[in-house]
């Protein structure tokens, strides 16, 4: 893929053979972005490469992480309830609140919606939207508290910051943990909260090395490996 002259001056300052201590990942990624002075304010995303083969049940990595200092987005979130719940869904800030109305809004295209969260006797309405919201990851689940009884407290999580991980079929976690505008100190904040939630779901059928490779980049701008030493209170083995 051709890239142009800013990515061209920015990818000369990092070293593709040096793995920089985390903190200084992240000053790095500022700084490039600083350089390439994009119109537009650059997500910072990390990806963990990890030693587990997902095609084995008892080596799948998932879950939900706080975020510290959010992500800077603006989460939509849908919510299936009834009743009072409904009305507490409304009044947290969800997005869009409905039943069998929102079931059939979805099924007909709608998707202008990041979370999806249901109360469990809404479960029989979602369950049939498997097809719709499986593919993108969107499906409630109990392990997540995305189907619970509390919409107030899984709305507060979603729009504070609160983002699902999921191990890709290669073992590649990868999420947008903050802006470029966000200070180095709240984006290391975020990054260690993420490595750390990471580290925690390791799966017991894992044997040998479980994180590989930790990569900082912004959207626009090279990846900048980190240096799993670096990686503070984490277990990297």
């Amino acid at each position: 893929m051709a890239h142009g002259k800013k990515y061209k001056k920015v990818r000369a300052k990092v070293d593709a053979n040096k793995a920089y201590k985390l903190d200084d990942a992240v000053k790095l990624v500022k700084a490039n972005v600083v350089e390439a002075a994009r119109k537009f304010d650059e997500s910072v995303e990390i990806a963990m490469n990890l030693g587990v083969d997902t095609k084995q049940s008892d080596q799948a990595v998932r879950g939900m992480v706080q975020l510290p200092n959010g992500t800077g987005k603006t989460i939509r979130v849908a919510v299936f309830a009834k009743g009072d719940n409904a009305d507490k869904a409304k009044a947290a800030g969800a997005d869009i609140v409905g039943a069998d109305d929102l079931a059939e809004k979805m099924t007909g295209g709608w998707m202008e919606f990041d979370r999806v969260i249901a109360t469990p006797d809404m479960m029989g309405v979602v369950g049939k939207l498997g097809k719709v919201l499986g593919p993108r990851g969107l499906m409630p689940n109990p392990k997540l508290g995305t189907v619970t009884a509390n919409v107030v407290e899984a709305i507060k999580a979603a729009k504070a910051g609160s983002i699902e991980f999921r191990a890709e079929k290669a073992g590649i976690v990868q999420a947008g943990i903050g802006k470029a505008s966000f200070s180095e100190q709240a984006i290391l904040e975020n990054a260690r909260a993420f490595i750390s939630a990471i580290a925690k779901a390791r799966p017991n059928g894992v044997k040998g090395t479980y994180i590989n490779r930790v990569t900082l980049s912004s959207t626009m701008g090279p990846g900048v490996k980190v240096d799993l030493t670096s990686l503070t209170g984490e277990n990297a083995a």
